[in-house]
């Protein structure tokens, strides 16, 4: 037993003894012990406008919002490899969130409607785009430790392979495009590109 673990364990044996309390550890957000939400507050900004004051919260079906989020980050004319990083990517970044709210002026939330998080528009209906959320909904993509990470992306240069996202864990909107179109790998090989060393799980 070593001397660190001598010492943790003497203290706890004094806590015991004279009543003190010790915080219990802090519960790690993993894909283990973490349901993915049943709903998700979205702050609505005038105009999906990233500096406009917020003028309600909407909390509608998780599903819903990442079904609404997809084509208006990723052009639903895709091929359906890179809608389905895309999806992916979309609803880790939200889960994420959701287990992280923030309040501002009064209204807690857990997104915006605009590019400080993801686009948001309430337009469901792309059955494209709806078909790669409801494909890989069962899916997740995560470090091997589980932990709930946001999967973040920018666009990149249209047509563009996204040669500097690579590896970055930054994955480029018009590279899954490229990747998917042009090298005919699948979604999970797209992934792979941006995220180095996370991996796909089933949940």
């Amino acid at each position: 037993m070593n001397w660190l673990r001598r010492i943790g364990l003497a203290l706890a044996g004094a806590a015991l003894v004279s009543g003190w309390s010790i915080a219990p550890p802090v519960r790690a957000q993993t894909i283990f012990n973490t349901p993915y939400p049943s709903v998700i507050r979205v702050a609505i900004r005038a105009y999906n406008n990233p500096t406009a004051p917020i003028l309600y919260v909407q909390t509608l079906g998780f599903e819903e919002y990442c079904e609404d989020v997809l084509p208006n980050e990723w052009i639903p004319s895709w091929n359906e490899e890179a809608l389905k990083a895309g999806a992916i990517a979309v609803k880790m970044f939200a889960w994420y969130w959701t287990l992280h709210p923030r309040t501002e002026n009064g209204w807690t939330f857990d997104v915006d409607n605009t590019t400080n998080y993801q686009t948001f528009k309430y337009l469901s209906g792309h059955y494209q785009t709806d078909l790669a959320i409801q494909q890989t909904w069962n899916m997740v993509y995560v470090p091997s430790d589980g932990f709930i990470k946001p999967l973040q992306y920018r666009q990149g240069s249209e047509g563009r392979p996204g040669y500097s996202y690579i590896g970055t864990y930054i994955m480029s909107q018009w590279g899954t495009e490229y990747w998917a179109k042009v090298a005919k790998l699948p979604f999970t090989q797209i992934l792979s590109l941006f995220y180095p060393g996370y991996q796909s799980r089933w949940v």
